[in-house]
C-alpha cells in the first residue's frame, strides 16, 4: 500500500457529447443526446434532465424534448482519446488505460522534477483542455479505488485529492453503490440487511460480509471498504486486448437479434485485429443483465488468428451459453473483446466454425478490408445486416500504439 496520494484517475466529462459540443459550436450549453435508438452519451445539460446513457432514445426525447439528438462518430471520438492519451503518457511513464475515455496514473516518482500529484493533475486537466479541447475530471488518492471515487465526486471538469488522513471521511459517509462491483443485486443484498453506506459495511467482521455476499465478493468489497486497494497501476494492461460494446437499452432482445449484433461487433473488431498487425488468441464476450449485473465468457483458440468467422464462431458460441440466463435476465449491453494479442503472421490452426477453407476466408477478409479502406466502413456488409440500424458499437479502449 502506497502511503501517499500519488494516484490520479483521469476521466473525461461526458466524453462522446463533450467533443460533439467542441466541434459545433452551436451544441454548446444545449441538452445533446449522442445516439442511434439508444442513449450512447447525453451531456450534462441533458443529464440535469434526466437523461441517461443506455435509456432510448425515444423515452429521452419524452424526458428533454428540446434536446439535440446526434449520430455517433467513432472517428472523432478515437482521434480525441488518443490525442488525450497522449498527453498521459507525456506526464508519466505510468499510464493504465480503463476505456476510451479514462486512465490511472502514477505519479508518486515525479515530485522533484514535476512537482506533487495535486500541482500534476492541474496542469493535466489544463493541457487536455487547451490541447484537445475537452474537460476531464481528476481524482488523486493513494489507492486505484480511491482515486475513482474522487474523480466521480469532483465531476463534472473538477479536481479531488484525498489525503490519507481524510480518507475515511470521505468514503466512509457514501452510499454502498459507491463500490466497485456493488450492482444493484448486490446493494439489495447489503440494503436488505441494513447496511446503507460505506462506512456500515466497514464496521462489519469480514465473515459476516462474505455470508451475505459470497467469498469473493465479500472479501473485496469488506476491505475496499476498509481502504485496502493494494493493486498498482498497470502499464502494461492498456496493450493486452481490444473490444467494443453496444448499449441495448430495456426492450427485450430475440437470440437472433442478439447474433446480430455481436455480428456487427465483431466485423468491425477483426478488422481493427488486422489493421494493427495483430492477431489474437482469446474472445472474450461481456454481458451486462437487466438487473445491471456484469458477466463474462471466454473461450481461447488453439492458436492465433485474425480472420472474421473464426471469432465470429467463438463469439457467437459464447452467446448461445449464455442464452438461457440472459432470457432468465433480461441484457442491456453486449460486448466482445479480443485479447493475448501478438503479431500477425502466426499459422492458423483453428478452422472456421462455418467449416470453409481458412485460405478462402483469408482472402475473402482480405477484399473486404479493401473495399472498406477505399470506400468507407459503411460500403458491404453482411445480407443479413442490409437494412439494420448499425447502433452504437463503442470501444473499450482506443489504440495508441
Amino acid at each position: 500500500m502506497r502511503g501517499d496520494a500519488t494516484v490520479l484517475h483521469a476521466d473525461l466529462d461526458a466524453f462522446y457529447a463533450s467533443v460533439e459540443q467542441r466541434d459545433d459550436p452551436a451544441l454548446r450549453g444545449r441538452p445533446v443526446i449522442v445516439g442511434g435508438g439508444v442513449v450512447a452519451a447525453a451531456s450534462y445539460e441533458a443529464k440535469a434532465r434526466g437523461v441517461r446513457t443506455a435509456m432510448a432514445v425515444q423515452r429521452a426525447l419524452a424526458i428533454c424534448p428540446d434536446a439535440i439528438v446526434v449520430a455517433p462518430r467513432m472517428e472523432a471520438y478515437s482521434a480525441a482519446s488518443r490525442a488525450v492519451f497522449a498527453i498521459f503518457h507525456d506526464t508519466t511513464p505510468y499510464v493504465e488505460g480503463l476505456s476510451i475515455d479514462e486512465a490511472f496514473l502514477e505519479v508518486g516518482g515525479l515530485r522533484r522534477i514535476a512537482g506533487t500529484p495535486e500541482e500534476i493533475a492541474v496542469r493535466l486537466r489544463e493541457r487536455v483542455r487547451a490541447d484537445v479541447g475537452l474537460p476531464i475530471s481528476v481524482g488523486v488518492a493513494r489507492t486505484k479505488f480511491l482515486a475513482k471515487v474522487a474523480s466521480a465526486a469532483s465531476k463534472p471538469d473538477g479536481l479531488l485529492v484525498v489525503e490519507p488522513d481524510r480518507e475515511e471521511a470521505f468514503l466512509h459517509p457514501l452510499p454502498v453503490e459507491r463500490l466497485w462491483g456493488v450492482g444493484a443485486v448486490t446493494a439489495k443484498k447489503l440494503h436488505n440487511n441494513g447496511v446503507y453506506t460505506v462506512g456500515q459495511l466497514a464496521e462489519l467482521e469480514a465473515a459476516t460480509a462474505e455470508r451475505w455476499l459470497g467469498k469473493a465478493a465479500g472479501v473485496r468489497l469488506h476491505a475496499l471498504a476498509r481502504l485496502r486497494d493494494p493493486r498498482p497501476v498497470e502499464t502494461t494492461k492498456r496493450h493486452e486486448s481490444i473490444g467494443s460494446q453496444r448499449a441495448l437499452g430495456d426492450r427485450p432482445y430475440t437470440g437472433g437479434d442478439l447474433e446480430l449484433i455481436v455480428t456487427q461487433i465483431v466485423d468491425g473488431l477483426a478488422k481493427r485485429l488486422r489493421d494493427r498487425g495483430s492477431s489474437c488468441s482469446t474472445v472474450v464476450l461481456r454481458l451486462r443483465f437487466g438487473d445491471f449485473a456484469k458477466a463474462t465468457r471466454s473461450h481461447t483458440l488453439s492458436a492465433p488468428t485474425d480472420r472474421t468467422e473464426v471469432v465470429l464462431g467463438v463469439a457467437q458460441r459464447l452467446l448461445a451459453a449464455a442464452g438461457p440466463e440472459i432470457a432468465h435476465r433480461g441484457v442491456t449491453l453486449v460486448g466482445v473483446s479480443l485479447a493475448q494479442l501478438t503479431s500477425a503472421g502466426m499459422v492458423q490452426l483453428e478452422l472456421p466454425f462455418d467449416g470453409s477453407d481458412g485460405d478462402d476466408g483469408a482472402r475473402i477478409d482480405s477484399a473486404l478490408d479493401a473495399v472498406r479502406d477505399r470506400f468507407g466502413s459503411a460500403a458491404v456488409t453482411r445480407a443479413a445486416l442490409i437494412g439494420r440500424d448499425s447502433g452504437v458499437s463503442a470501444p473499450r479502449l482506443s489504440e495508441h500504439e
